[in-house]
């Protein structure tokens, strides 16, 4: 909870104005920020200061898993944080690649899962982490890219959070993920839950203990019309205790995540936060 705070405070102490093409808005700005998650602990980076959708992070990234490519098969699971970018983003509505509502392209779980090769077969990199970490192989290459610029195109939203890292030392997992760009007020406390999240499960269906995760941002931003409900409510508010996350003993496949794993079996306990801020988003 502090580190994020502190974040938060340093993009308003240091941060610079610059535009930003896409949104059409100004977002004040920090380059290079470092966050750290106990996940061997379970101290839980959930956001006390304003209350945190957690459910709706931790079904994002089941989809992820599962590498599906529509956003009504998210909010089948619990989210519908794939709604505006799949039907409201103009240019992805007048794309050629589009293939009706819905429909989100080739971003994100499915390069995780379908990474198109030049001979026209497919590559399943969270497949190859599974079965490497399961076997106690760690190569240095235990990575999963969402990332594919020769793709962009084909998809309604370039990846943020793009890579993630695994390592193992003796049998603990640890995890390094990677963002590009990150909307401090709204999506970060979204991302941490995910990267605490994403190595809890590997961990658990992989047989290893969790060690660390290490959040690394490079481009921190507050948009402006989100600056003073940041500066003047949220940063105001006394941080309350950490929460823990209870994951389902019994997911202990890839293929339990594939199929029947719902949000019923992820439990946050002592979890108490201040009101919902409601923060302008930006597609």
């Amino acid at each position: 909870m502090k580190q994020y705070l502190d974040l938060c405070q340093r993009i308003i102490d240091d941060g610079h104005w610059i535009e930003n093409k896409r949104t059409g808005k100004r977002c004040l700005t920090v380059i290079n920020a470092d966050l750290n998650y106990d996940v061997a602990n379970n101290q839980f980076p959930l956001i006390t200061t304003r209350k945190s959708y957690w459910k709706s992070a931790i079904a994002e990234i089941l989809g992820y898993i599962r590498g599906y490519d529509n956003a009504a098969d998210f909010r089948a699971l619990g989210t519908k944080t794939w709604d505006a970018n799949s039907n409201d983003n103009e240019q992805w509505l007048n794309s050629p690649f589009r293939k009706g509502r819905d429909d989100m392209g080739r971003v994100y779980g499915v390069q995780g899962r379908s990474w198109a090769k030049q001979d026209g077969s497919h590559l399943d990199q969270l497949r190859k982490l599974v079965d490497n970490l399961s076997q106690g192989i760690d190569d240095r290459g235990e990575i999963l890219s969402f990332y594919n610029p020769g793709e962009f195109e084909m998809g309604c939203l370039r990846p943020c959070m793009h890579t993630h890292t695994f390592s193992l030392l003796g049998d603990t997992l640890y995890l390094t993920s990677y963002q590009r760009s990150c909307d401090v007020p709204l999506g970060l406390n979204f991302n941490q839950v995910q990267v605490f999240t994403l190595l809890k499960i590997m961990a658990q269906i992989t047989g290893n203990k969790a060690g660390m995760a290490y959040h690394k941002i490079v481009n921190a931003h507050i948009y402006e019309d989100q600056l003073a409900l940041m500066r003047d409510v949220q940063l105001k508010r006394e941080p309350l205790p950490s929460p823990q996350l209870t994951i389902n003993p019994e997911i202990k496949t890839l293929e339990d995540l594939e199929t029947w794993v719902t949000m019923d079996d992820f439990e946050v306990t002592g979890y108490e936060c201040h009101d919902a801020i409601k923060y302008p988003f930006s597609v």
